[in-house]
This record gives structure tokens, C-alpha cells and sequence, in this order.
């Protein structure tokens, strides 16, 4: 069978992988994995999109060298960040990160002056300081030269589609996490968009995921000695081409996408848009083949990921495993936080955060690495069970248990105490969840695969599912109320 190539790019990793149908078997070969790391310059924390474009190009080199001439190619990334195309073509500035400080305060006022209800009425999706409504807002607030020549606005995969396509074109799954598409309407939505200042002329055509977005240009094809390569739109946010990946066997599952970010839901066929999913500041994004994900943001493994980083900065080095073994020896619940808390969104000195948070709420504060990932991955865990109990009411459905899917897998104790914090079965794969249904949307575009529900059956067959059953119910149970009354959740 002809291969594929799947991009997916995360918030500090991508990656170019080969797919083949074979058999019904898939198999995946990473070619080219790569940081993505982002670059303060001055006060402004930028993404360094040109590399990331590099990085593409090598991918295409690495399947040349490898005598592979893939059938197609398609890419994923995280949501909400996009760049401007200005007069000739040309990229104005780099793009920003969504953890820079120039949305800081911006939603609030977003809010205030346009209402919660007007917006999240016309899109359904929930409140975060950095969506993309509020980073534009931002720039209007700051009369940035970056509005005044531009011509054309994409979000972070339609801009590489762009780079290698020279067409360009906004992808649903994508642009409905952008706080500006309205779902009842099938569009962006105008009176949102004149509300913040911002030209909806900017915004083009929105093509479904599995629409063919182009080819290579020839430029590119010069450049690199390789031939036309057809380039589809997947369900270009990776957490919508991770959902397309799930390998549930009934129509109704929850999900867990956990990697830097942790996103939790269920998949519905129409958005739910109404006072309780306001109240709980659910969102409703764009999925696959008419499909909506209703779920919630969490801060995910992002807090260990900082963590680590800062005992580097310090000259303490250690790998994963090595902190996950020392929290498993750590002492059970001595400290809990809550997450989602403001506090831990920017990046920084994150175990001094946690330190002051624990202190801030009358707890001993961790002291040890060992005892700050034990109270990282336990207050995750019973965020989930919170979050999980959130998805049953509003959706009105009952689920038997949580797939788990993405590199957050890889954490074996994060999966056992999810299933102990839920008190339900975790069925933890694949891995490379945003991959996989990157690829399969790619298939079925070229009628290899007839639907979602066989692709999704094709990927349980192909790669194995670990089973973590719950334990310890009691003192979980206990733990759950502990660490609800901590953080308020009631």
C-alpha cells in the first residue's frame, strides 16, 4: 500500500510520521521528531514558525531518503494561535504563543463590554484568557501595526498548509476553537468580530476536515527533488484528529486527550449551547464528519513538564521516569491543588507556585520532587473524576469508563490513579492518538476507509489498549472529597 504522511505538532514537540493501510492493519513509522520550543524576544513570547516550517520540509526529505513518495499529506496542531498574511503574501511577524502576557486582563474586558452571554451564545465555546478572540482583541487594544496590513488571517496549520500550498484556506475543527465561528450559523461570526474591531474580511472559506486543500508548489518540489504531493486538511487541531483516534467500540465514550494539555469530553452530534454549559464553561469545537466535542480544558501534564524545567534551571536534572518512580514513593494526598488555578498557567518557577498555592489553602507544601509530582498527578486524577462527573450531567449520558488517549499514556501511575479517582475502568491508547486520526481522516478522504466508526475499529485492531482498573476505592473517595473542599469545587 502507498504511504501517507501525518504532521503533528504539539505545544513542545512535532513530529512527521509514514502511515500504511496494510491489511487492515495500520502501520506507523516515525521518519522526523523535533522541539518546539517557543522564543522570548523582549517581552513578547513568539512561536518560531519558520523552523517549524523547516522541520516539514526535512520530514519530506526523510520520506525522499527513505524511497517513499507518500500519497498524501496532512498536519495537526495545538489551536487558538494563528499568524497574518499581509499584502503580497507575506507573514507579518511571528505568531504569538498563547501563554504570552499581552491577553492579560483582555477577556475580562472583552466580557464586560460584550457580555458572557452574547459570546458564548454565539459560539459555545468556554472562557480562556488566551483564546483567539481575546489575543486579537489584544492587538486592536494595542493599535498593533500587525492589523493595519493585514489581509488574511490563518491559524497556525492553515499558515503551513499556506507555506507548502500556496493556497490559503481555515479548517472547522480549528477555527471553531477560536471563539469566533458561531456553530447554529455554520460561519464566522460577523457581529462578533465587528464587536472587537477586527475586519471580517480577514477570515476566508472554512473546508471540512478530509477536504483536499491543494498541492506542493512547485517551488517546493524544485527545492526539495520530489514530486506533487496531494495536501488534505485532517481535523487540524490535534485534539480533534486525537478524538477521531479513540477506539471506542459504542457510540457513546468519554475521552481523555492527555499530553501538555489535558481535554476531556464526549463527542455529540450538535452543540450544546445553554445556560448549565455556560455555567460550567464547557466548549463545543469542531470534530470530524459533523461532529461537535463537548468538553473542558485542564491544565494537564504541562505543570510536571514546568516543573522539571525549573529543577533544570536549578541543576537538577531528571528524566521522567525517574520523577514518576519518586512520586510513587511519595506519602498519598499529603497535599493537593487545584490545576486549573490562574497561577499555573504562565510559565515560570512552578514547584514554588504549587509551594505557595499549598501554603495559601492552610496545607503542608511539598517539599521533595518526589512529593510535588505526587501531588501534581494526584490532584490531576481527581480533577479528571470532577470533569468526568461535569460531561454525565450535561450531556445526560452514563459512561462505563474514560479512554485515555495521547503521550500522557506513557505515565502508567497517572492512568492507574485516573481509574482510582473515577472509580471506573481507563482504557489508556494509543499513543500517538492526534497521528493516528490524522491519518485516518487522510484514508477515508481517498476511499480507503469507509467511515470514522471503521477507522476507529481498524486502530483498535492495530495497536493495543492497557486496561487499568480502578483500586483503593475508599481512599480515593475520601481523597476526591478532600480535594474538593481544598479548591472549592463543590
Amino acid at each position: 500500500m502507498p504511504s501517507i504522511l501525518a504532521y503533528d505538532l504539539g505545544a513542545s514537540s512535532g513530529r512527521a510520521l509514514l502511515g500504511r493501510l496494510n491489511n487492515r492493519i495500520i502501520e506507523v513509522e516515525e521518519l522526523h521528531r523535533f522541539g518546539n520550543d517557543p522564543v522570548g524576544v523582549g517581552d513578547r513570547l513568539q512561536w518560531d514558525i519558520l523552523r517549524l516550517f523547516h522541520e516539514i520540509k526535512q520530514g519530506l526529505l526523510k520520506a525522499k531518503h527513505a524511497g517513499e513518495t507518500p500519497a498524501s499529506l496532512a498536519i495537526d496542531s495545538w489551536a487558538v494561535d494563528f499568524g497574518l498574511i499581509g499584502r503580497g503574501g507575506e507573514l507579518l511577524g511571528n505568531p504569538y504563543h498563547y501563554r504570552d502576557h499581552h491577553t492579560d486582563g483582555v477577556m475580562e474586558r472583552t466580557k464586560a463590554r460584550l457580555t458572557t452571554e452574547m459570546i458564548f451564545g454565539r459560539t459555545g465555546i468556554q472562557f480562556l484568557p488566551f483564546n483567539t478572540i481575546y489575543q486579537l482583541a489584544a492587538l486592536k487594544e494595542a493599535n498593533s501595526p500587525l492589523l493595519e496590513g493585514a489581509e488574511r488571517f490563518l491559524m497556525i496549520p492553515d499558515l503551513l498548509r499556506y507555506f507548502l500550498t500556496g493556497e490559503m484556506h481555515n479548517e472547522f475543527s480549528n477555527a471553531t476553537t477560536t471563539q469566533l465561528y458561531n456553530p447554529l450559523e455554520g460561519r464566522w461570526d460577523q457581529p462578533l468580530l465587528e464587536a472587537i474591531g477586527i475586519s471580517p474580511s480577514l477570515f476566508g472559506d472554512v473546508v471540512q476536515p478530509g477536504a483536499r486543500v491543494g498541492q506542493l508548489r512547485p517551488s517546493l518540489m524544485e527545492e526539495l527533488g520530489i514530486g506533487a504531493v496531494p495536501v488534505y486538511a485532517a481535523a487540524e487541531h490535534d485534539t480533534g484528529s486525537a478524538v477521531a483516534a479513540v477506539p471506542a467500540l459504542e457510540r457513546d465514550f468519554a475521552y481523555l486527550s492527555c499530553g501538555t494539555w489535558s481535554l476531556m469530553g464526549t463527542e455529540i452530534d450538535q452543540p450544546i449551547i445553554n445556560e448549565l454549559a455556560q455555567e460550567l464553561n464547557f466548549t463545543n469545537e469542531g470534530g470530524v464528519y459533523g461532529t461537535y466535542r463537548l468538553l473542558k480544558n485542564i491544565m494537564g501534564l504541562w505543570i510536571l513538564q514546568e516543573s522539571r524545567r525549573a529543577w533544570e534551571r536549578a541543576g537538577q536534572s531528571y528524566s521522567f521516569p525517574e520523577l514518576i518512580a519518586m512520586a510513587e514513593k511519595a506519602p498519598a494526598f499529603a497535599a493537593l491543588i487545584e490545576p486549573d488555578d490562574p497561577m499555573f498557567l504562565h510559565a515560570g518557577d512552578m514547584p514554588a507556585r504549587i509551594r505557595q498555592y499549598c501554603v495559601s489553602t492552610g496545607q503542608t507544601p511539598p517539599a521533595t520532587p518526589g512529593e510535588i509530582v505526587r501531588c501534581i498527578l494526584e490532584s490531576l486524577a481527581l480533577k479528571y473524576r470532577y470533569v468526568l462527573e461535569l460531561t454525565e450531567r450535561l450531556s445526560g449520558k452514563s459512561f462505563s469508563g474514560l479512554h485515555m488517549v495521547g503521550g500522557g499514556i506513557q505515565n502508567v501511575l497517572l492512568c492507574q490513579w485516573s481509574a482510582n479517582a473515577i472509580g471506573k475502568p481507563v482504557w489508556a491508547g494509543p499513543v500517538e492518538g492526534s497521528a493516528l486520526g490524522n491519518l485516518v481522516v487522510q484514508w477515508i478522504a481517498q476511499g480507503e476507509l469507509s467511515d470514522i466508526w471503521e477507522a476507529r475499529k481498524v486502530i483498535r485492531e492495530s495497536f493495543p489498549v492497557v486496561v487499568y482498573e480502578p483500586q483503593e476505592s475508599q481512599l480515593w473517595e475520601d481523597a476526591y472529597g478532600k480535594f474538593r473542599a481544598l479548591t472549592g469545587l463543590i
